[in-house]
């Protein structure tokens, strides 16, 4: 039984951030449920997860009903709602040597729709007309195409926004400053892309540049940059810190942070210019209490991650290791529709361990 994933093409001509409250919660109702009874029936670990819960497929659940896996889960089970066959890409997320990684594979149809929306998300920053891109990485990164790294996966998705895409750092993470000035003076008078995740352009891009007292004018680019704040937190790094920093040694003016994960590839949460992150219309965010109970708006909370796009995996609901804060729907000054929150910080452990036992049992 395969998934109709002709929402798709149904939300191809809708603005990625028009849909209201009422809209929305209509659609992804109706789509979410669909979700479910396809991983239910594709996945024998989902299903036996949801058996455990005694949960009813035999009714409409509302959006906040939609069973969630929490993250961690990933990282101790290979759920596939699909045959080994199909399988076209495998990412694996970030971790240290000896860390237990999420594994996520894609089928042909998961993969080319998580390109497709991602690309239609960026392109409300960037423009529609593809740019050139400086990527704050190494084209090492991406040697095995087969089993990508999170960093990798990421720098192909954002790679087809580009015309051209160059690399900042060499394969020994040095920063290529001549490669970069030459980038800068190329297309000078022409807006770009400079993509990375946060902790690298802080750590090889602002670090390198500022040490040796030099700085890149690249004030038509747009930075997009993801992956958290975590490894940055002993340096006292901050959104507002990193946006100044970054500016004084590059004259980019227009940074914005995304949040997103390996599991939920392609529906990304960007940054507005209130600096507030923005669900799309291809995704939502729910915040739990402890107890997994709702938070009110302005409470802070667990994040759970709501996705239409997992079809070759039952990534659609995931409750995150990260805390959060909902601050409004629909009415966000920028201007775009949909719930807008920020990230406070990551969870206790042991609160993410209670909720993935209820699963494990």
């Amino acid at each position: 039984m395969k998934y109709d994933t002709g929402f798709i093409d149904e939300l191809k001509n809708v603005p990625v951030f028009s849909l209201k409250k009422r809209e929305k919660k209509d659609i992804y109702v109706r789509l979410m449920n669909k979700l479910v009874n396809h991983h239910y029936i594709q996945c024998g670990e989902y299903k036996r997860m949801l058996d455990i819960l005694e949960y009813d497929l035999s009714i409409e659940h509302g959006l906040e009903d939609i069973p969630f896996i929490p993250a961690r889960l990933f990282k101790l089970h290979r759920l596939s709602s699909i045959n080994n066959s199909d399988i076209v890409k495998t990412i694996v997320s970030s971790g240290t040597t000896g860390q237990s990684r999420s594994t996520i594979v894609l089928d042909r149809e998961n993969s080319l729709n998580q390109i497709r929306v991602l690309t239609k998300i960026v392109s409300s920053i960037t423009g529609k007309k593809r740019i050139p891109m400086l990527v704050i990485d190494s084209p090492a990164v991406l040697k095995d195409r087969d089993m990508f790294s999170a960093r990798g996966a990421g720098i192909l998705g954002f790679s087809m926004l580009a015309t051209k895409v160059e690399y900042a750092l060499n394969n020994d993470m040095e920063l290529n400053i001549d490669r970069v000035k030459k980038f800068s003076a190329r297309y000078q008078n022409e807006p770009t892309l400079v993509f990375g995740f946060t902790y690298m352009i802080w750590e090889y891009f602002y670090k390198t540049l500022f040490d040796h007292s030099k700085s890149i004018n690249l004030e038509n680019a747009i930075m997009l940059h993801g992956g958290g704040w975590k490894k940055l937190t002993d340096q006292s790094v901050d959104n507002n810190t990193f946006k100044n920093e970054i500016k004084k040694v590059s004259s980019i003016s227009s940074i914005y942070n995304y949040y997103g994960m390996v599991e939920q590839s392609g529906s990304i949460f960007i940054e507005c210019e209130e600096g507030y992150l923005h669900t799309s219309i291809y995704s939502d965010v729910i915040m739990r209490r402890n107890d997994f109970t709702i938070c009110d708006k302005n409470e802070t909370g667990i994040i759970q991650v709501i996705s239409l796009l997992p079809t070759s995996y039952p990534g659609h609901s995931i409750l995150t290791e990260d805390s959060g804060v909902i601050i409004g729907e629909d009415d966000c000054s920028c201007g775009r529709n949909g719930k807008y929150f920020f990230v406070t910080g990551r969870i206790k452990s042991a609160e993410v361990r209670g909720c993935s036992d209820t699963f494990e049992r």
